[in-house]
């Protein structure tokens, strides 16, 4: 038996690596699907106008256990549409429910889910969230359905989606219930489970107002949207920096969450004999996913560039995948990570990784169940241990971070901050624009940095405790180091505030583990993607399989 390890830290975690992370089995919104099997799919109230405004809710029902989906519709002039976060009016607001909702939950929901965040919900709320329709092509599919034919599957490809949301808020936000309240609950157990429901539900809803909208438009000719056609769209989010800091801010989750997918790696790289079947469906698989980065549009020069990287080393592993001998090797999928490692480049590296993942539900599961983090069990500082222990885990943990020179203003270019409006993270240059004063605590390379310089220069036999009396503002960073000692992947091994950073890299780590697919870079700082697309329908969600991310009806 060979003794295959998990990858190194400081390979995994930096930023271009992480920026190439694709979906996988390990992803949210397909567990959830796996999971929402057997859940009990109900449309309690459908009260639209022709226009298609007005009220709409959705129960779901496991055991004793009910969620709503309460969905607003309005009428909003083309100038009031924006992704924006500025934004204050949007085509149509949602609010997750606990339990059935009452006429007087509807009422003041309508008084307050369309505000969003200037409205208030209560902790019967659970998740909440806004979305603009891609007009294009929302227009087109109603166009064609009330005059009696389907739209054009081609069009429809490049989007992807009919709505789009801008934010899906949750864990107290706004009035919402805190996340102690639900935490518990075993139906809802795994991470962003009450959001994933929220997105899917919506997806729902689009499909369901589009059809009353054409069919009111001409009753006569109109025709629903094929549920092929349907099943192939997703939902759209335009994703923006507000999401980055949240993968800095919650190191023991994000160990989590790279951890269990570096297990998975392992735990396939180990073992001995591979099946045909198991590569067949892993064949099955990869050339399936081929038709969705067909379909993956953008303008981004920076995404086109790694998708065309991406399709390149897709034929360099095809020919060196078609060469293998299958039957005789041992240890087969170790043999094809190293090559992979050795010949591909990250995006595609990375995307055979979680490909490699599909024929595995034995090792898959288990890892589903363990996605989640207790984060306030680490929270306490060992204020007892000594410096000299600081100092060498700094030295084991950050080898890469020392060597960063902060004094170059080219290794801190920017800084990091909240807006006063909308009170959501931002990031701004250091040497053109004011504000650094308000800085947040996101620069950990440079943090780490410092107090690795100030403990050197001080007596390394004092406890953390004496040291953090005259250095209080390092408490935050001495607090994750400590943290780093237990969870390998808790820190991003790079600098946050470089002139070469590449915000988005931060935003693709966490929507991959999401589920998100077709990444859209609208700059370097929000992008858009598409999440559901190909996933079952309501109707047909038990006899799903869960290989639907792949399907495309192209």
């Amino acid at each position: 038996m060979i003794n295959i390890e998990l990858r190194h830290p400081e390979d995994v975690m930096k930023l271009s690596r992480l920026g190439s992370f694709h979906q996988s089995k390990l992803s949210f919104l397909r567990s959830f699907i796996r999971e929402f099997k057997n859940w009990e799919f109900n449309r309690d109230i459908f009260d639209l106008d022709k226009d298609g405004y007005g009220v709409v809710v959705y129960s779901v029902r496991k055991n004793k256990r009910i969620y709503s989906l309460i969905c607003f519709s309005q009428h909003i002039n083309a100038d009031e549409r924006s992704d924006r976060v500025i934004a204050t009016k949007w085509d149509a607001a949602f609010v997750l429910h606990d339990g059935v909702p009452t006429k007087n939950d509807i009422e003041r929901l309508k008084e307050n889910v369309p505000k969003q965040e200037i409205g208030r919900m209560s902790n019967k709320e659970l998740a909440l969230s806004r979305a603009n329709k891609s007009v294009r092509i929302f227009d087109h599919v109603v166009n064609s359905l009330s005059s009696g034919k389907q739209p054009d599957v081609n069009l429809l490809n490049k989007v992807g989606y009919l709505y789009r949301t801008t934010a899906v808020y949750g864990s107290g936000k706004f009035g919402l219930a805190d996340r102690f309240r639900i935490k518990d609950r075993k139906e809802i157990c795994g991470p962003f489970r009450l959001e994933m429901m929220l997105v899917y539900l919506v997806r729902q809803f689009t499909f369901d107002q589009i059809n009353h909208i054409s069919k009111m438009k001409n009753p006569n000719e109109f025709v629903s949207l094929d549920k092929k056609i349907a099943k192939n769209l997703g939902i759209g989010n335009s994703t923006g920096l507000g999401m980055a800091p949240f993968i800095v801010n919650h190191p023991t989750l994000l160990h989590q969450w790279i951890y269990n997918r570096e297990k998975a790696l392992k735990e396939i790289r180990s073992i001995k004999d591979v099946s045909k079947k198991e590569i067949e469906h892993f064949k099955f698989c990869l050339e399936k996913s081929k038709k969705i980065i067909d379909t993956w549009y953008t303008d981004s020069k920076y995404q086109n560039k790694k998708i065309k990287s991406l399709k390149n080393d897709l034929i360099k592993f095809n020919e060196y995948f078609s060469s293998l001998k299958f039957i005789s090797k041992k240890y087969l999928w170790n043999e094809i990570f190293l090559w992979i490692d050795k010949y591909l480049d990250e995006e595609c590296s990375e995307y055979l990784i979680s490909m490699m993942m599909e024929p595995y539900d034995n090792i898959i599961e288990p890892l589903v169940k363990n996605m989640s983090s207790d984060e306030e069990k680490y929270f306490n500082i060992p204020s007892s241990r000594k410096l000299i222990e600081l100092k060498k885990i700094i030295e084991t943990k950050y080898k890469s971070i020392l060597n960063i020179n902060f004094n170059d203003k080219k290794s801190n270019t920017f800084f990091w901050f909240i807006s006063k409006n909308k009170e959501e993270p931002r990031i701004a240059n250091r040497f053109g624009e004011y504000g650094s004063n308000l800085e947040q605590p996101l620069a950990i390379a440079r943090d780490i940095k410092k107090v690795y310089e100030k403990i050197s220069n001080e007596n390394l036999s004092k406890t953390v405790a004496d040291f953090l009396v005259d250095n209080d503002e390092l408490r935050h960073v001495i607090r994750r180091i400590f943290i780093s000692e237990k969870f390998q992947y808790s820190e991003i091994q790079d600098n946050t505030i470089s002139e070469t950073l590449i915000p988005i890299d931060m935003l693709r780590l966490k929507l991959s583990f999401f589920g998100a697919q077709k990444f859209d870079p609208r700059s370097n700082k929000w992008l858009r993607i598409c999440m559901y697309q190909g996933a079952p329908l309501v109707n047909e969600i038990k006899n799903s399989d869960d290989t639907w991310i792949y399907d495309s009806i192209n």
